[in-house]
């Protein structure tokens, strides 16, 4: 069975206008959606100690995902503070991961060999974990990471594309010919497949031999938290799940990925689209209670 490994952030999404929290986080959202997709997931990363942080860990166990190797310190969970307009978000600050800032994850020996039994390692630009790169690349598990909006700045991508093997990134305001440029430049810094979402001009992959593009299934959102995290997830685990299915397929041939990515991205682009049409990521928002209402709302005019 395909296992995966979601790496780094944890937060709550706090709606402001409805004083409603809702779980999140880039690896989070990826644990839990493959969980949906019907893989064993889990999620490492690092938890403070209020009630967001109960929140989340509560939220994992409600979708069956382990998060055994998780941290947990004294401060913060992380939280971002968020307005939902004309069913699209709107970010307005967060407390920057919370603990995890002065607490990053540092792989013990144990957890390289917990990390080494799955197929795939996701972890993103929150998650503080660029470092650790060079140490999951030597595992047998393919290593995905999600840029997010910070592909243009060039150190980021220098030290994590020669140990990735796959990137998503998002740029929704590029044309055609810069998606192009922008996936090639990462391609050729050492990642091996490249993907661009781009909103309502769907997504842009290119694979070093081949550029494949998938148009969105058009839905009118309820909200787009998420919309990114749902169609990386299931673009990597339909991947995941034709691999296991063909057994002496190698990844490397570029004839099979044309065989397998046309699959995965349509398969993506409608499981993204479904995910627009619940409020949060995944939904499960409850109230912000009393005793981390002032630090979610300090500060806001």
């Amino acid at each position: 069975m395909v296992k995966v490994l979601g790496l780094g952030d944890n937060v709550c999404d706090i709606y402001l206008n409805e004083r409603t929290m809702y779980p999140g986080g880039q690896a989070v959202n990826f644990a839990v959606y493959a969980g949906m997709l019907g893989v064993k997931s889990d999620f490492m990363g690092v938890f403070g100690n209020d009630a967001i942080a109960g929140h989340v860990k509560a939220s994992l166990d409600a979708h069956s995902v382990g998060y055994s190797h998780c941290r947990s310190y004294a401060g913060e969970n992380g939280f971002a503070r968020v307005m939902i307009v004309d069913g699209d978000r709107v970010f307005k600050g967060s407390n920057k991961g919370g603990v995890i800032q002065k607490h990053p994850i540092r792989l013990e020996k144990e957890d390289l060999e917990y990390a080494d039994g799955f197929d795939l390692i996701h972890t993103t630009n929150n998650g503080f974990t660029d470092d650790l790169l060079p140490d999951l690349h030597v595992l047998s598990p393919f290593v995905s990471y999600d840029f997010s909006y910070r592909w243009n700045e060039e150190d980021r991508v220098d030290r994590v594309c020669p140990y990735i093997d796959f990137a998503f990134l998002s740029c929704s305001d590029l044309s055609d010919e810069a998606t192009e440029r922008l996936c090639g430049k990462l391609h050729e810094k050492g990642c091996g497949v490249v993907t661009a979402t781009r909103g309502s001009k769907g997504a842009t992959v290119y694979d070093g031999h081949h550029f494949y593009r998938q148009l969105p299934d058009y839905v009118i959102p309820v909200d787009t938290m998420g919309a990114g995290d749902s169609f990386a997830t299931a673009m990597l685990v339909t991947i995941l799940k034709k691999l296991e299915e063909e057994s002496e397929a190698n990844w490397e041939d570029p004839e099979i990925r044309m065989k397998i990515l046309p699959v995965a991205l349509k398969t993506a682009a409608a499981f993204s689209a479904k995910t627009c049409l619940i409020k949060g990521a995944f939904g499960g928002g409850v109230q912000v209670p009393d005793s981390v209402y002032e630090q979610v709302y300090k500060d806001l005019s």
